[in-house]
This record gives C-alpha cells, sequence and structure tokens, in this order.
C-alpha cells in the first residue's frame, strides 16, 4: 500500500562547500536549494529561521547539539551586516562557540575557505535575492 509523497526535511548528509548563492537559494555538492541553509559538521540542512531578523538560539537548536565539533559560527544575515541578539550571542558563548556575523555573500566565501582548510566551522545562511 502507498502511503503518497513523503515530505522530509532537506539534509544533504556531508560538508561541502557552497558553489553559488542569490536568486532565494544555494547551490552545493551539485544541488540546489532553495531556501536559507544551516551548514553544520553532520551536513548541510534546509534551515528556515522564525524571523530572519530577530534569531533566537531556539533556531540553532541543531547547531547547539553539534557544539563540541564547532568553534566558529558564519552568519550570513542577507545582503547587509546585522549584529547578532544579546541572547543568541550568550547562548553561543556559553557553548564555546565564536559567531561572526556577515552579509551572505561574504559569510559563503569564508565558510568555503575555513572548510578547506578542514577547520571546525558551521555557516547559517540566509539566503538573498
Amino acid at each position: 500500500m502507498t502511503k503518497g509523497i513523503v515530505i522530509r526535511e532537506a539534509h544533504f548528509p556531508g560538508r561541502a562547500p557552497i558553489e553559488a548563492y542569490g536568486n532565494g537559494g544555494f547551490r552545493f555538492a551539485d544541488m540546489s536549494h532553495r531556501g536559507s541553509l544551516l551548514c553544520l559538521p553532520s551536513g548541510i540542512y534546509g534551515w528556515e529561521p522564525a524571523d530572519p531578523l530577530a534569531l533566537t538560539p531556539a533556531d540553532f537548536a541543531k547547531l547547539l547539539n553539534e557544539a563540541d565539533q564547532v568553534e566558529i559560527l558564519l552568519v550570513g544575515a542577507g545582503k547587509e551586516l546585522r549584529p547578532l541578539p544579546a541572547a543568541l550571542r550568550a547562548a553561543l558563548k556559553a557553548v564555546g562557540i565564536a559567531a561572526d556575523p556577515m552579509s551572505t555573500g561574504a559569510a559563503v566565501r569564508t565558510y568555503n575557505v575555513l572548510l578547506a582548510e578542514n577547520r571546525a566551522v558551521a555557516a547559517a545562511l540566509i539566503a538573498v535575492e
């Protein structure tokens, strides 16, 4: 008996550089994804923060579960730099993660360099048009 279409959470089980961004999404590992991404040691996940303009610790639950494998978090905040809310900074600092907010383009470029250096990096990338 068929159950119909099964929709699963978007997930790529590995680390891969981001090949391109824009038009509301990203390309990586010869695939494309529409929407924002959370790039962690365990893989690349589709990510939709509740409010991209006001990120909270809850938006980073997956990251916090892998905190022992991450030293730096790059936050691509869209087209412009936005400071991270104090509560989010405190939650990340409590688990030993340094956070660096920047534009999404800068975060993609920096992530790719740090990934190539095999650094303990994660990225939260908000999609841009």
